[in-house]
């Protein structure tokens, strides 16, 4: 590819010019566009320029926050779980961290042992139930997580606060809405195990 045009697709790529509706549905095949006006379109096409710029920015956060604490995206799951149990003031369990992770209990056992080796976790009996363990984020892997990731993601927290209750509110139903539109159905192509 010339060199221009490696600079073109680049400067089209973090311009978000993917998510503009004209660029991704020319022909109107996925989004029916009768009714609208052209600047309803450009906005709702703006609209999708900024979840794909949220999407993202997350994404590069996520893989940032990988690298820095050496671990994948269902080892960090597992943390933040972890976290958020501690906070609750729960005992977490490996059952609760399977169902939470929605893997199998094989699955979970194996990302135990692996996140106990690199010293993130410990187990321990649990303080009610003889037949079950405890898991706990380590002290170490705790602070490592909030002063990194966890500050980070804190900061969508800071521009919320920004917006006034009838605009979070807005907000707020605007991303149930499309998540409940984008939500996973029986879609064949989605269930299906060729891929």
């Amino acid at each position: 590819m010339p060199a221009s045009d490696e600079a073109e697709s680049r400067s089209f790529a973090v311009g978000q010019g993917i998510y503009d509706v004209d660029v991704s549905d020319p022909a109107g095949e996925l989004v029916d566009r009768a009714g609208m006006s052209e600047e309803d379109i450009r906005d709702i096409s703006g609209l999708m320029q900024a979840l794909g710029g949220l999407r993202d920015a997350e994404q590069k956060l996520s893989e940032a926050s990988l690298r820095y604490m050496k671990l994948n995206q269902t080892d960090m799951r597992a943390l933040h779980f972890l976290i958020a149990c501690e906070n609750s003031g729960i005992t977490a369990t490996p059952g609760g961290i399977s169902a939470h992770l929605g893997i199998s209990t094989a699955s979970t056992t194996k990302l135990l042992d692996r996140l106990e080796r690199g010293g993130h976790i410990t187990r321990s009996p649990h303080p009610s139930d003889r037949r079950a363990l405890a898991i706990a984020i380590t002290p170490e892997t705790r602070r490592s997580a909030i002063e990194t990731v966890g500050r980070q993601h804190a900061r969508r927290f800071i521009a919320a606060a920004r917006l006034s209750a009838q605009e979070r509110d807005v907000v707020r139903r605007f991303l149930v809405d499309m998540t409940t539109e984008i939500a996973l159905g029986e879609e064949p192509w989605a269930t299906s195990e060729e891929a």
